[in-house]
């Protein structure tokens, strides 16, 4: 059996998770059920979109049940016990490009509850990649699409 992958979140993080779970497993699902049960009404199934396209939404509801299950089931909390001025999971960092560039502040989370506007980016990012491990005050290489940048730390939290 493979090892199953880890899945690095904030407290925070694994709530909205099981809230997600258990408005998929308690709502989405009855309302997926009820709208194959009326498709069922409209006739031949071979011919029945609404019935295809309810199948289809059950596909996903179902999958992602699974995949949200396996997040929970795998989850490792962040817990922030490094450096105050060292960047790390679960932290804020605030950083300008160089040379005289807008700043720019993230939360570092893991890749479970990364969402890039609600300014929280994946510890697999390039970004939070080259950022982790440094301190406030560090200037480090960012690899992005269109080439490297140079940013300063101004502030962890």
């Amino acid at each position: 059996m493979t090892e199953e992958k880890s899945y690095y979140m904030t407290v925070e993080g694994k709530e909205k998770l099981e809230e997600e779970l258990h408005t998929l497993k308690t709502v989405k699902r009855k309302e997926v059920v009820d709208r194959i049960k009326v498709a069922r009404d409209f006739g031949d199934l071979s011919e029945n979109s609404e019935y295809d396209s309810a199948k289809e939404e059950q596909a996903f509801v179902e999958s992602r049940i699974a995949q949200v299950e396996k997040m929970i089931r795998n989850a490792v909390i962040i817990e922030s016990n490094q450096d105050e001025n060292t960047v790390g999971l679960g932290k804020k960092v605030t950083f300008i490009e160089l040379p005289d560039g807008e700043e720019e502040t993230y939360i570092i989370v893991g890749s479970a509850e990364a969402d890039p506007f609600e300014g929280k980016i994946s510890n697999d990012s390039p970004i939070a990649k080259s950022l982790i491990g440094k301190e406030k005050d560090a200037e480090v290489m960012v690899p992005t699409p269109g080439g490297d940048i140079k940013v300063r730390i101004v502030n962890v939290e």
